[in-house]
């Protein structure tokens, strides 16, 4: 337990601090989530029209440059990339398209089961399958090839456009789009909102948080040390939902939530599917940035064009339900993530060779 400790304890605060936002204005159960955040960034920068869904969100912010300042603290600053940039774009959209099929990432995943939201538990199921595929092709190889060491200036750019994008929204720039009503018109005071994002940044890069690593280390390698953290958010989320009067157990009437369970179900299968293959969820793509990765950040690019793509095409879902344009959109992203799965994995790739050269 000595080497879970730090994890649970850096778990159960963000699972606390998610809860307190949500207290100082953040929709219910939704604390936290990286893919609402993000669609609210493409809404605020005018990337889609949607009215209801339009905020820059200084949690992203924060959570970039908390990872950021701890890396570089630690001498943990490494600026490279390189690594299939196009590719890893693509399925930064496809995760997106995913997570707003579900209506949330995988850390509002665990926010809304701790909540009560009954649909979170076919999320759940969905993102455990979606792991095990994505497991199965790292098992035959997959890889998006090498990243190369890159001047350091490459890496400091995207915490830099961070900290311009919180300039704009603290000068109350007229360019910038805000929710009236709606999700986007509700959340905690700007400084709040960035000194939570701070805190689980700085955290989340220190203990090497991530949503999807915690399953996919639990299969290949028997290794629950990431898993702790997932639990440790999911237990005192529930807890603070619990204190505060938050918990509502049920599958209807669920805070920007739907019922429909098969496609619940499906979105979060892609979601755990492409992070598996990116290596790592949503919020471990913002930590690596924030770190000078510049492959997370195409990936973040990647998901921030995939929230504007899933507005202004009515691929995401609402309260009411799914859309037809987003189920399409969904098994249109699986063939595609499928086709970079094979296309990726040396063994497959070796063994289609082999056969035809046997054929010949």
């Amino acid at each position: 337990m000595k080497g879970k400790k730090d994890i649970i304890i850096a778990g159960g605060i963000i699972g606390l601090l998610s809860v307190l936002l949500v207290k100082f204005g953040n929709p219910a159960n939704m604390g936290f989530c990286i893919a609402c955040f993000i669609r609210d960034i493409a809404g605020g920068i005018g990337l889609h029209s949607t009215p209801i869904v339009q905020y820059i969100r200084p949690e992203i912010i924060g959570l970039v440059l908390g990872a950021f300042i701890i890396s570089m603290k630690n001498k943990e600053f490494q600026s490279r990339g390189g690594s299939s940039p196009f590719t890893r774009f693509i399925l930064g959209i496809a995760v997106m398209i995913g997570a707003l099929m579900f209506l949330g990432c995988p850390l509002r995943m665990v926010l809304r089961l701790a909540g009560g939201d009954l649909n979170a538990i076919l999320g759940i199921a969905g993102f455990v399958v979606g792991i095990f595929v994505g497991v199965f092709f790292l098992n035959k190889g997959f890889n998006l090839k090498r990243s190369y060491n890159l001047p350091k200036f490459e890496g400091y750019l995207f915490p830099i456009v961070n900290v311009g994008l919180f300039v704009l929204l603290l000068s109350g720039f007229s360019m910038l789009l805000f929710s009236e009503e709606g999700p986007g018109s509700m959340h905690a005071p700007i400084w709040i909102s960035l000194i939570v994002g701070l805190i689980v940044g700085a955290l989340s890069q220190k203990t090497r948080l991530c949503m999807v690593g915690g399953t996919r280390d639990m299969i290949m390698f028997k290794d629950n040390y990431l898993l702790s953290g997932f639990l440790s958010i999911l237990v005192f989320a529930f807890i603070g939902n619990l204190i505060l009067g938050y918990f509502n157990p049920g599958f209807a009437n669920q805070p920007v939530a739907h019922t429909d369970g098969l496609w619940n179900f499906l979105g979060m299968v892609l979601v755990g599917w492409g992070s598996v293959l990116l290596g790592g969820c949503p919020l471990r793509q913002l930590i690596l940035a924030g770190e000078g990765n510049t492959d997370s950040a195409v990936t973040v690019m990647g998901s921030l064009v995939g929230a504007a793509i899933c507005h202004n095409f009515g691929l995401a879902s609402s309260p009411k339900g799914t859309t037809t344009n987003g189920q399409v959109a969904v098994i249109i992203c699986f063939l595609l993530v499928l086709v970079i799965s094979l296309v990726n994995s040396e063994m497959l790739v070796k063994q289609n060779n082999l056969k035809k050269v046997n054929n010949n």
